[in-house]
């Protein structure tokens, strides 16, 4: 039985970490670290886990984790796990961080757009950047994995296939994305986050510098073999969970919308977690709430020689939690899908 330590466990992506390890059948939680609610039950954070038999709060400390954890979630703010995380790796233990801290191979790129000092090189050299259906090898042999945004998960399964088999064009790529407001974290309290200003209402933000943006094309410039630049807008909707991401490119030739979905399912034929849609099928945030499934759909827009895809996926499961413990798996040798089975809440 695997013990699991959490940083940053009163968090929204870290109460959902806790609610999925709760149930996993080859992880113990034996560490919750939380400096607001030290002392005290989790569900104090989150009452939806009275009842369970989570380990009382402590402050955080990498000692402390290192001694009662064999891997520790780290899902704590920008900037801090580049002075925690060395401090369990030099004890022996494993590590998934949900911050943009390890996740560029270039430091200069994480200091330029969240203006914080970057990890040394050398230990951004041993990280992974955790997306499973395209780094499951390099997961397998890491001690070290930097989990994908949420942004970044969706656009990147959607358009993988494609720039892999050299079917579109790109620097013709348009990434556009809606989020639930959870993706805004637990303790965002701006005015554009009340509910007054959300109800009812759907608005663009970060136009064109929106810290994910260096993300998602490091991984499509991975997959291209070539720098790739995307234009990426991402909008706020006035519901809890959930991301729809809309992408458009050019395609380099002629191609069928049914031959396109072939060849995603066969892309993703060893995905547990990928379902692509038939040929007039689009994804709905709703039916992923709550799962750590990615659903992609497709369309050949003949007319304007363009691929649409749309992805959808729950920004705290499969954008953050869900994709974390699916990194456990594959690092301590598990099945992918341990602890990830249930299918999405519905209605």
């Amino acid at each position: 039985m695997l013990r699991i330590g959490v940083v940053g466990a009163s968090g929204y992506a870290g109460g959902e970490l806790i609610r999925i390890l709760l149930g996993h059948p080859e992880a113990r939680l034996t560490y919750v670290g939380s400096e607001t609610y030290k002392g005290q039950s989790i569900a104090k954070a989150f009452p939806s886990l009275h009842g369970s038999d989570a380990p009382v709060c402590e402050s955080p400390d990498a000692g402390a984790a290192a001694e009662k954890a064999d891997l520790v979630f780290l899902a704590q703010r920008n900037g801090w796990a580049t002075q925690f995380a060395p401090k369990l790796l030099s004890a022996g233990k494993s590590v998934v961080d949900f911050s943009a801290d390890f996740r560029f191979r270039d430091g200069a790129v994480f200091q330029k757009w969240y203006k914080l000092d970057s990890p040394s090189a050398e230990i951004l050299k041993s990280a992974v950047y955790g997306l499973p259906e395209t780094r499951a090898d390099e997961i397998k042999c890491s001690s070290l994995v930097a989990n994908p945004g949420c942004y970044p998960t969706g656009a990147i399964l959607a358009l993988t296939p494609l720039l892999a088999n050299r079917l579109i064009d790109p620097s013709t790529i348009i990434v556009d994305s809606k989020s639930g407001v959870s993706g805004a974290g637990r303790s965002k309290f701006e005015l554009g986050y009340l509910f007054s200003e959300l109800e009812g209402n759907l608005k663009p933000y970060n136009i064109g510098v929106h810290r994910h943006t260096p993300e998602i094309e490091q991984e499509l410039s991975a997959v291209a073999g070539s720098p790739v630049t995307v234009s990426f807008t991402p909008h706020l909707v006035p519901m809890v969970r959930g991301i729809l991401t809309t992408t458009y490119a050019s395609l380099a030739g002629q191609a069928e919308t049914a031959s396109l979905i072939d060849l995603y399912r066969d892309f993703y034929a060893k995905a547990p977690f990928v379902v692509v849609f038939g040929e007039g099928e689009y994804p709905a945030t709703k039916n992923t709430q709550g799962s750590n499934y990615c659903h992609i759909g497709l369309k050949v827009d003949d007319r304007t020689g363009r691929v649409v895809v749309v992805s959808a996926i729950d920004n705290l499961v499969k954008g953050a939690a869900g994709q974390a413990v699916q990194n456990m798996n594959i690092m301590c040798g598990l099945d992918e899908r341990a602890g990830l089975g249930s299918a999405a809440l519905y209605p």
